[in-house]
């Protein structure tokens, strides 16, 4: 398992993005030499947790929570070939695009050392927005995307550090629930009755998916 890069945006005004400002980070590129990663701050302040990376729309992006994109190079190839095009490293808007790690398959809250130093924990799927549709340029995309069901997984940092690309991927801990990135983002997409499920993973999940699978088993039940 190892990290085939390290992806950084810039903010670009563009006239796809839902940002009222205009602009989006979303069009990362892979970068050279190392790139600091730690705890950008709590959501609607911080931002990225990679230095130089831009989130331009912080009351739905970056934040402690969502410090971190990963996306595995291979559902990037099987888009690739659904697709008819190429792409890049990055191509999702990640930060880091890896190989040999089933991203989507990871458990909430599981860990991963990142290159010497960086840990970093699981919390959450990405869920698609109309910027993402208009980066890509593909009809339909939220949909297509969201029916895959493999959205890649948003990252806290909890050991900060530098990585960089060709850095290896060590999994680290592993919970003891069955919580994974792709059932999360079933339940809070597609199949709301699995919400209660989540709450096995524990304060690990990104806060607003805890709150959500707690308000859903307190009005419907497990």
């Amino acid at each position: 398992m190892r990290l085939l890069s390290v992806n950084l945006g810039r903010a670009e005004a563009v006239p796809y993005t839902d940002n009222p400002v205009g602009v989006t980070g979303i069009d990362k590129r892979p970068v050279d030499g190392p790139v600091r990663v730690s705890a950008p701050g709590p959501k609607g302040v911080g931002g990225s947790g990679l230095a130089g990376d831009a989130v331009c729309k912080l009351e739905h992006h970056g934040g402690d929570d969502q410090a971190v994109y990963a996306m595995a190079r291979e559902d990037l190839d099987d888009w690739e070939r659904e697709l008819g095009r190429t792409l890049a490293h990055g191509a999702f808007g990640e930060n880091l695009t890896t190989r040999g790690l089933d991203v989507s398959g990871a458990l909430i809250g599981e860990r991963w050392r990142v290159g010497p130093e960086a840990v970093l924990e699981v919390t959450s799927g990405r869920i698609p927005c109309r910027t993402f549709q208009g980066h890509m340029g593909e009809k339909g995309w939220v949909k297509r995307f969201t029916q895959r069901g493999a959205p890649g997984a948003y990252l806290r940092v909890i050991v900060p550090g530098e990585i960089r690309a060709g850095d290896a991927v060590e999994i680290v801990h592993r919970p003891g629930h069955d919580v994974t990135v792709a059932l999360q983002f079933r339940a809070v997409t597609m199949e709301r009755t699995l919400l209660p499920r989540l709450l096995a993973a524990g304060d690990a999940l990104h806060p607003e998916l805890l709150r959500t699978a707690r308000e859903y088993e307190e009005r419907y039940g497990a």
